[in-house]
């Protein structure tokens, strides 16, 4: 489409089902119900084993990693400067760059990889310099190019092989003298007397270049297939030849191929500003994640870089964004958490429900627009709000959840209590997992005026399993907190059978906080028993808050 923005819908870091799938049924809604756009999910995380269940059993693709929306190099306008191919000739170089105006050119070879660079300054450099007789075969110059160089052909020989030994000289002496300056394998630059055109083909001249004629003796010719010599004719005079033939060489010989310094489409801005700034190249070459060339940029093309536009489900907390979001252009946000610390320069569309789950206000945006569910999507709501509100039992339920939960199960074509169960299990089933992921698998970072912590949670519906999973996460809570410099870190390990939660806390002021917020008393092992609590959102995170508040 013409004119099309990718806009991209991203969750939480660590995400969690509601996450993961209220990021593509948005992609999705917003996909049918406009053609402006291209809408697309990405996740600012690793999935879990639940949200991997969930996928695999609606047979749909995870999203494409996100962790930073910071501006890259593919957010700039790309100076499609042409490249060239590695056999080009320094004349059709210099052509090109003086043609384009460009003061530098890539040279890539067959499959498009960069090999090197060829300036301006390299070819004036190589004609100031170019004192030795033998360059034109130790760049392996080709016939066809030379030929072509001097504005002539090929008569006799192979015009697609190559000078690879010998010197380029000029065949001025009488014939009797040719003996004692030129050597075997030489390319000689010669007029049109026959005499001497004999006479270098007799002492083993690779090549001869024949000025000021249009064709070549019988004779000549016989000679020249017999000794293996390559003949070219030009109208042009011996003086004229001589000037042009070392245009003949090939780019790839004069480019320069080491510390080249170049950018990929991923790079992001502020990585490159700072290379640029030493440098102060004129340009750059950009190539794709396959090391294929795609064009320019310079420092000019910096002031013209694009936001990533991106829609925020599930989260307004910045710590718990997408790194570099002030570098983005918010749109959107659809979330059912309180209102948090996202700050956006123009107004937005914002819509914050008091639901269990952000898929729920989903649901009803699929209806107000008209849009038809399919059963693929459907399943991924459904999932969410099971995920969410712990298949209704969690607080944070409410009848709008149960309602949408219910008809979604119906369109996806399952049962919702067994579809629940399997679920569940797979999200549990953590044993190959180390503690860092066990903590990261759903955690979140909360910051209340001086005091950040963190909270992380997993539901089970077999308390010896949690309890397990407390034993090998009791360390990590301490990693975590000198880590990120949190003062305090908590993990809920919920029972959704039993509807409660053994509270694993780290820090010097948790037990404090816990007894202060739920009159719950931390034992020993670092746990505090909290019954009918469930919820991190509804139950834990405000009267953690509360009792913050009260000091």
């Amino acid at each position: 489409m013409s004119g099309e923005d990718n806009i991209f819908i991203v969750g939480h870091k660590n995400p969690d089902t509601d996450s993961i799938c209220s990021a593509l049924s948005l992609a999705y809604l917003r996909n049918q119900s406009e053609k402006t756009n291209r809408y697309e999910a990405r996740r600012a995380g690793q999935l879990n084993e639940e949200t991997e269940f969930v996928l695999k059993y609606f047979g749909v693709e995870a999203p494409k990693y996100m962790p930073n929306v910071g501006q890259q190099v593919r957010d700039l306008v790309i100076d499609e400067t042409e490249g060239a191919p590695d056999d080009i000739t320094i004349r059709i170089a210099w052509e090109y760059m003086q043609e384009s105006g460009v003061s530098s050119l890539p040279i890539m070879n067959a499959d498009n990889e960069l090999e090197g660079m060829l300036a301006v300054s390299d070819i004036t450099n190589f004609f100031m310099d170019a004192y030795t007789k033998t360059l034109m075969s130790e760049a392996k110059s080709k016939y066809f190019d030379i030929a072509e160089t001097v504005n002539g052909h090929v008569v006799v020989g192979d015009e697609q092989s190559f000078f690879t030994e010998g010197r380029v000289i000029v065949g001025a002496a009488q014939p009797e003298n040719f003996s004692k300056y030129m050597e075997p394998k030489d390319l000689v630059i010669l007029s049109d007397r026959e005499d001497t055109q004999l006479c270098a083909i007799e002492n083993g001249a690779s090549c001869i270049v024949l000025c000021l004629c249009d064709s070549v003796s019988d004779e000549v010719k016989k000679a020249a297939e017999e000794k293996g010599c390559v003949v070219i004719v030009t109208r042009f005079d011996t003086y004229t030849v001589s000037r042009l033939i070392n245009q003949a060489v090939p780019a790839k010989f004069l480019m320069r191929k080491d510390s080249l310094v170049t950018f990929h489409i991923d790079d992001f801005l502020d990585d490159i500003r700072e290379t640029m700034g030493k440098l102060r190249h004129r340009s750059y070459p950009v190539l794709n994640r396959k090391g294929q060339y795609l064009g320019m940029i310079g420092s000019a093309n910096l002031l013209d870089a694009k936001k990533k536009k991106i829609i925020l489900v599930d989260h307004t907390e910045k710590s718990q964004a997408v790194d570099n979001l002030d570098e983005a252009e918010i749109l959107e946000i659809v979330d059912h958490h309180r209102v948090g610390t996202v700050e956006t320069i123009n107004p937005i569309y914002f819509r914050g429900e008091p639901v269990g789950c952000t898929c729920t206000i989903l649901y009803s945006m699929f209806h107000e627009l008209g849009i038809e569910i399919p059963p693929h999507i459907a399943g991924l709501m459904m999932s969410a709000i099971v995920s969410d509100t712990l298949l209704f039992r969690s607080p944070t339920c409410t009848p709008r959840d149960q309602v949408a939960g219910l008809a979604l199960a119906k369109i996806a074509g399952v049962n919702i209590n067994d579809y629940a169960k399997a679920m569940f299990r797979a999200g549990s089933a953590l044993g190959n997992k180390t503690p860092d992921e066990i903590l990261h698998q759903d955690f979140k970072k909360f910051v209340f005026g001086d005091t950040t912590f963190g909270v992380g949670q997993i539901s089970s519906m077999d308390t010896d399993e949690l309890m397990e999973i407390a034993d090998k996460l009791r360390p990590q809570l301490e990693v975590e907190a000198s880590k990120s410099g949190m003062s305090m870190v908590f993990f809920m390990l919920t029972n959704i059978l039993d509807e409660d939660t053994r509270l694993l806390c780290y820090g010097k002021d948790a037990p404090e906080l816990v007894m202060e917020g739920f009159g719950a008393k931390v034992d020993a092992s670092d746990i505090a028993y909290l019954p009918k609590v469930v919820s991190r959102k509804k139950q834990l995170i405000p009267s953690f808050m509360g009792a913050l508040q009260n000091g």
